[in-house]
């Protein structure tokens, strides 16, 4: 049997990469609503994590940060690789999640949750952010110290004290509102970061806005407005928050 000729395709739309955890059930159907899938691909390697989120199991996960991002496509040219854990790159640090991703995967840039918060606070030049996590004090300790490290106060946090991730990812979101509402209550802010990838924000996040009327940023918008940066990509008309319609 004869072979058929064929022509190899040489264009390179903008191609993303998320790492995300075993038990994460939001961060892909938020990108997935996100992105357009005519305009950028999206691949997503996973890497195994207790069911529940506590430092030691965040420990275990920098051992398979390396071998998830190698899954990836190899043949494909990332514009950014994301390891999608807020918490997680709090206690194994940035620049470590950053070295261990690149090391593995061909992209041009990395990033994570808390670099993409960061990055968004700074462009919209927030100075005093209240945090809601869904998690035990363990876990949602260091992200305040780590937003106050970068020059951030933080005077007001509010958690679940939860940390069974099959839990996390089925809090209500008007849950997730009301926790807002309470942290602006207590006065002093100008801008609020709901923490973890696990969390389902999107759709309360521009009526919060215009309640609270300051910006809310979420784990998984910061994300995806970040690696959108990175790649070049314009915002997405119907993203929510003050974040993507300022086209910073």
């Amino acid at each position: 049997m004869a072979d058929f000729p064929y022509s190899l395709i040489t264009d390179h739309p903008p191609t993303l990469g998320l790492l995300v955890l075993q038990v994460d059930e939001t961060i892909e159907q938020d990108f997935r609503r996100l992105l357009d899938p005519a305009r950028v691909k999206l691949h997503v390697s996973r890497l195994p994590s207790g069911a529940e989120l506590t430092p030691d199991t965040i420990a275990g996960m920098e051992a398979e940060l390396a071998p998830a991002a190698a899954l990836l496509p190899p043949a494909a040219q990332f514009d950014a690789i994301a390891y999608a854990c807020t918490s997680g790159t709090t206690l194994i640090g940035a620049a470590r999640v950053h070295a261990l991703v690149a090391n593995a995967a061909r992209t041009r840039a990395v990033t994570d949750p808390l670099t993409a918060a960061l990055a968004a606070i700074a462009a919209l030049g927030l100075r005093r952010i209240g945090i809601v996590s869904p998690y035990v004090a363990s876990v949602a300790g260091p992200i305040r110290r780590a937003f106050e490290a970068a020059g951030c106060e933080v005077p007001h946090t509010l958690s679940f004290g939860e940390e069974v991730e099959a839990r996390v990812a089925r809090i209500d979101p008007a849950s997730i509102a009301d926790a807002a509402r309470m942290l602006m209550r207590q006065g002093g802010l100008d801008g609020v970061f709901l923490s973890c990838t696990n969390l389902r924000t999107l759709d309360i996040i521009p009526d919060l806005e215009d309640e609270l009327g300051v910006p809310v940023l979420s784990s998984n918008q910061v994300l995806c407005w970040h690696m959108a940066q990175l790649a070049g990509i314009a915002p997405l008309r119907d993203a929510p928050g003050q974040i993507f319609a300022a086209n910073l």
